[in-house]
C-alpha cells in the first residue's frame, strides 16, 4: 500500500495539509517509501495528478500495490488520519 499526497506548497490549503501530515507522520504507522508527497508544481506531480485524474487540490490517495487507487479524497476537507491509515493497511 501507498499513501499519496498531491499539493501545492505555496497556497492557502499548505498549511493545513502540513500540519496534517505532521500528524501523521507522528503515528509512524508507515514504512519507508509508503507515504509520498508531492508538489503539484513538480513534474512528478503534475504526472501523478494526470495519471489519477486529479481535479481538486489538495488530494490524497491510497493506492494499492499495482498503483490502482482503494480510496481518493479530494479538496479542502481532509479526511480524518484514522480513515486514511485504516485504507493503507
Amino acid at each position: 500500500m501507498k499513501v499519496l499526497v498531491l499539493y501545492r506548497p505555496n497556497s492557502e490549503h499548505a498549511s493545513a495539509v502540513e500540519s496534517f501530515l505532521h500528524d501523521l507522520e507522528r503515528r509512524q504507522v508507515f514504512e519507508e517509501g509508503q507515504l509520498e508527497i508531492l508538489s503539484l508544481d513538480s513534474r512528478d506531480g503534475a504526472a501523478a495528478a494526470k495519471l489519477y485524474d486529479v481535479v481538486e487540490y489538495p488530494s490524497i490517495l491510497v493506492l494499492d500495490d499495482f498503483g490502482s487507487i482503494i480510496r481518493c479524497w479530494q479538496g479542502d476537507q481532509l479526511p480524518l488520519i484514522d480513515d486514511v491509515v485504516g485504507y493503507a493497511r
